[in-house]
């Protein structure tokens, strides 16, 4: 690395208030003057919510104000070393520009509040989402009902038009990229791939009878494309070197679409290069059951030449195509953030009285090919993977464990096998898992509450979001596989139990 880009990285982020935070928020002279300027010794930093090759994302709180963010820390070094400089300040650049440029109707991406340095490490202090990323959710309910996926593929839509309306496309959108607020609205993040269209690469875009900014427009982009993204929802073009432009983001839309509906994404194989051979020849099909509305939508996003997709011919800034498909009908995209996010219920196909999502979901009797490409779809996508010692991830979720007087928030894990793993999620270390047997049974308290027996110990949990009768339901539905001659023992009570009793 050159001296030269050394100083440069260093002069990118002096501790300078970044521009367009907390517009139309009135302050006190002594709050702002303590906003101008900010170091590490501002924030009290906590859990670890968030790693990535280079960088790790705390929760924090900033000492004057109390107000919690994520702070990103990037270690310098290995910046440089990775030749990644370049990354980190486009991912600073456009994030600015977002800030320069809210838009209320389309408030779907973290904001930048400080971006600044030590000797050692560089800070970027954004938005904290509490409900984490969509990819956990997907994994969490397995897939979306129609109203769900509609939902939050409007509020991608509303985002993508005004991110292209200002020269930028994403290049790398997927559920891992887009966050949950605390009303469980959308935040797009992670702009390290991201483009800043010039304005000769804009006109090419667009075409010449198209005005020269914005959203639609083809695929085009002025020079070849270096290859970005992720493998399962990076577009044709980007593989081919082809010029990039918008439609390379809903190409990614429509693949997030297809894995909101069926709890996969569309291109999924043993290795990245089968997924782009798949890519390439538009390999895909659709799970029975798939809503029509979001199929049809899905048909018309992934199609291999960019300016045949829907909203390609579209003007700036505003997909018209897509706001009229039938999946967003009666849905007024400039006001998705106004309106309360529907409760995320999973899609149960009508012609099985089972529920043959639920069934492929939750128990283990899937088929072997099936298998497979799900466990290479574990290995590449769930950071719980390692823990699981080669089984297959049939359900997860945060839970509270009580020993005595004493919860501990611990990550549990329901796979083949079976097994009924729990992990420290902080420290990342396997704890233990439930044993399994014959006589192993479910006790339903209440939504929130529920008790494992196992014939030495009865484990007391505690789901937080209301999700214990499902917990129980799972569990027992992996017991009936793999102990077929036993009986459901799930039971629902009131009564209350002493923790001293439950140990």
């Amino acid at each position: 690395m050159m001296e030269g880009e050394n100083n440069f990285l260093d002069t990118q982020y002096n501790g300078a208030r970044l521009s367009g935070q907390g517009a139309g928020m009135p302050r006190s002279p002594r709050a702002e003057k303590a906003r101008e300027k900010r170091s590490d010794r501002d924030f009290i930093f906590g859990k670890l919510i968030g790693e990535g090759s280079f960088s790790s994302v705390y929760l924090a709180k900033d000492i004057h104000t109390s107000q919690e963010y994520a702070v990103k820390v990037c270690d310098k070094e290995h910046i440089r070393r990775e030749r990644k400089v370049q990354q980190i300040i486009r991912e600073k650049d456009v994030m600015n520009i977002l800030n320069d440029r809210w838009c209320v109707t389309a408030p779907f991406f973290v904001k930048l509040s400080y971006a600044f340095q030590d000797v050692a490490k560089l800070y970027f202090v954004m938005t904290y989402c509490k409900n984490g990323e969509l990819l956990n959710l997907i994994q969490r309910v397995g897939n979306f009902d129609r109203e769900g996926a509609r939902f939050y593929a409007a509020e991608m839509v509303r985002a993508l038009e005004h991110l292209h309306s200002l020269s930028i496309i994403h290049r790398d959108l997927k559920p891992e990229n887009i966050l949950l607020d605390e009303q469980m609205h959308i935040k797009i993040t992670d702009f390290g791939c991201a483009k800043i269209l010039s304005a000769e690469e804009v006109e090419e875009a667009t075409g010449p009878e198209e005005p020269a900014r914005g959203g639609g427009g083809g695929g085009g982009g002025g020079r070849k494309s270096s290859f970005v993204g992720t493998a399962q929802y990076v577009s044709p073009e980007l593989l081919s070197g082809k010029p990039c432009g918008p439609m390379a983001d809903i190409w990614a839309l429509g693949c997030i679409l297809y894995q909101m509906v069926s709890g996969l994404p569309p291109f999924r194989s043993k290795s990245e290069y089968f997924i782009y051979q798949k890519i390439q020849k538009l390999e895909y099909e659709f799970p029975p059951g798939f809503c029509n509305d979001s199929r049809d939508l899905v048909t018309k996003l992934l199609v291999i030449e960019p300016e045949q997709r829907l909203g390609a011919h579209d003007p700036p800034g505003r997909y018209t195509a897509l706001r009229s498909h039938p999946l967003f009908s009666d849905l007024d995209l400039d006001d998705m953030q106004n309106r309360k996010p529907p409760k995320i219920a999973p899609f149960l196909s009508q012609g099985d009285e089972e529920g043959h999502w639920k069934k492929r979901r939750n128990l283990a009797d899937v088929s072997e090919e099936e298998r497979v490409l799900r466990m290479v779809e574990q290995e590449k996508t769930n950071k719980w993977n390692k823990f699981v010692e080669g089984n297959l991830i049939l359900k997860q979720g945060l839970m509270d464990k009580r020993k005595g007087l004493f919860p501990r928030r611990r990550m549990f894990l329901l796979t083949s096998g079976p097994h009924l793993y729990y992990i420290d999620p902080v420290n990342l270390v396997l704890k233990g898992q439930i044993p399994w047997s014959s006589t192993l049974a479910t006790e339903a308290k209440n939504f929130k509450t529920f008790f494992v027996h196992t014939p030495n110990r009865t484990y007391y949990l505690e789901e937080p979001n209301g999700f214990a009768l499902e917990w129980c339901k799972a569990i027992e539905e992996v017991k009936a596989f793999y102990f077929p001659t036993t009986t459901t023992t799930t039971t629902t009570t009131t009564t209350t139990t002493t923790t001293g009793a439950r140990t």
